[in-house]
Formats: structure tokens, C-alpha cells, sequence
């Protein structure tokens, strides 16, 4: 084993000896809280293991013994926890976005930017040339490399996590992206206030995230999404959506369960019909 072979493991054993407070996760009430998007009771919904990344196939870690709870929204169905909300940045990347993430998120390297950056690419290719992109929770650059390798006159990667690209860039955007990022947000009202910042009117957010299935109360918090080691924190339904961009005046549509766009006016150059 090589030694960050040996620091991985001695890190996931420290973990298996830790209780809540040593991670500072806040302690479950059992009353009823406001919903993070629309401030209506939401209750105790079910527990979940801090270690449990989202089931996509890969080996599971250890159980940690540390429960990480989350709660429902009875009005527009948002699923999240307070757990991490008394967190810094500094300790996300300790305990989350560290080393071992990219065990859980194998595709976040390479495979799924440069997927995204290809569809980015192939959709907008006419306008590309007077673009400029903004791809919010980029990570690594990938996507964006490739844009400007592709030919849009500017993309721009900003993810405070990483500290090659967590300076702010300046100016509005005809496009931000934000791919696989808004189930992260543990206060997704103030991170949604955080792209509006950089959207051109017109212009538009392109996202990604997995709304919560039709079956879920049948699976439960067996729903493969629903991971705190991957940093799911808040996870939607199509109403907590409207209502979370609603509050900025973002219309928002649906082109999958997964896909997403978010606009207040759409460029009418790009001929792009949504409801």
C-alpha cells in the first residue's frame, strides 16, 4: 500500500471511532423545521449513514455510525438535511471534497464535463463565437477547456471548492452551466442567489439535477441519489425547482428528470421554446 493508500485507510478508520459532535453535525429535532425553499413544515423523513455514497456500483465504504438525517417538506416535496449547516467551506473539503471523493464520483474527472461540454457544444454551436459561459461548480475546467478549444469566445470556470478557479469572475454570462452541483447546496436559496448574480437578461442556466422519482414514498431513503458522502444534501422535485428560482424572478422547465434550464428571458436568437 502506498502512503496515500495508507492515509485513506487511516482516515476512513478515524471516522468509524467518531461521534457527530467530533464532525460538528448537527444533532436531528424531532419537531417539524421550515423547509429551506418554501418555509413549510417539513418533518423527520428518514436516516442515512454519513459514509453512504450514491449506490452507482462501486464498493461501498465502511459504515461510519454517524446518522445523517433528513427531512421532507409537505408542501413541495424538498428532501434535505441540516446536518452540514453548521459547516465551513474548510470542512466540506475535509470530510467531503477531499481526496477520496472522486471514489464515489468516478465520472467527475473527465467522463461527464467533457459529455456535458460536447452537448454544450453541439446545442449552441451557431452562437458560440459571441457566447460567453460560465460554468458554476465547474470543478476541474474540463468543460470550459473545451469550449474555448471548440470555439466560444469566453467560458469561465468558478467553484469555490477548487483553488485554482474560486475567484470570482466579473461581468454577466449568456450561459451559466450547473451540472450535477445544485444537490450540493446546503442553503439553495442563497446558492441559486449566487448564479443569478452572473445570468445576461436574456440568457439562461443550464442545470443538472435528479428530481426526486414518482415512487419515492415505496423506496424511501433506499433511493440510490440520496448519498451524504457524495455531498447530496438537498435533493428536489420539480415544485421545490420552480419555487427555489421563483424567488429570483427564473422561470424554470424540465427537458428530463435530470436536465434543467432556468431563465428569465430566453435570447430569441437561440430559438428555444420551453414551458
Amino acid at each position: 500500500m502506498n502512503r496515500r493508500g495508507f492515509l485513506s485507510a487511516a482516515n476512513e478508520q478515524q471516522k468509524l471511532t467518531m461521534r457527530p459532535a467530533d464532525l460538528r453535525l448537527r444533532a436531528a429535532r424531532p419537531s417539524s423545521l421550515p423547509c429551506k425553499i418554501c418555509g413549510a413544515p417539513s418533518a423527520l423523513y428518514g436516516v442515512t449513514d454519513f459514509s453512504r455514497p450514491c449506490d452507482i456500483g462501486a464498493p461501498m465504504p465502511p459504515v461510519s455510525g454517524l446518522p445523517v438525517y433528513y427531512r421532507r417538506c409537505e408542501t413541495c416535496g424538498f428532501l434535505f438535511t441540516d446536518a452540514f449547516d453548521d459547516w465551513d467551506i474548510g470542512e466540506f473539503k475535509t470530510h467531503i471534497y477531499n481526496d477520496d471523493y472522486v471514489k464515489y464520483d468516478p465520472d467527475y474527472l473527465e467522463a461527464r464535463p467533457s459529455g456535458n461540454a460536447s452537448w454544450v457544444a453541439q446545442f449552441w454551436s451557431e452562437h458560440k463565437s459571441g457566447m460567453r459561459v460560465l460554468d458554476y461548480g465547474g470543478g476541474n475546467d474540463v468543460l470550459c477547456s473545451s469550449l474555448r478549444a471548440s470555439g466560444f469566445k469566453e467560458a469561465v470556470t468558478y467553484d469555490p471548492m477548487v483553488a485554482e478557479h474560486a475567484l470570482q469572475p466579473s461581468g454577466k454570462f449568456d450561459l451559466v452551466t450547473c451540472f450535477e452541483t445544485m444537490e450540493h447546496l446546503p442553503d439553495p436559496i442563497a446558492g441559486i442567489g449566487k448564479m443569478v448574480e452572473f445570468v445576461a437578461d436574456p440568457g439562461a442556466v443550464l442545470y443538472t439535477t435528479l428530481v426526486q422519482p414518482d415512487d419515492l414514498p415505496k423506496t424511501g431513503m433506499s433511493w440510490w441519489y440520496i448519498g451524504p458522502r457524495n455531498g447530496h444534501v438537498s435533493i428536489f422535485t420539480r415544485q421545490a425547482l420552480a419555487a427555489a428560482w421563483g424567488k429570483y424572478g427564473f422561470k424554470t422547465a424540465s427537458f428530463s428528470e435530470l436536465l434543467h434550464i432556468a431563465f428569465r428571458t430566453l435570447p430569441e436568437n437561440w430559438r428555444m421554446k420551453v414551458q
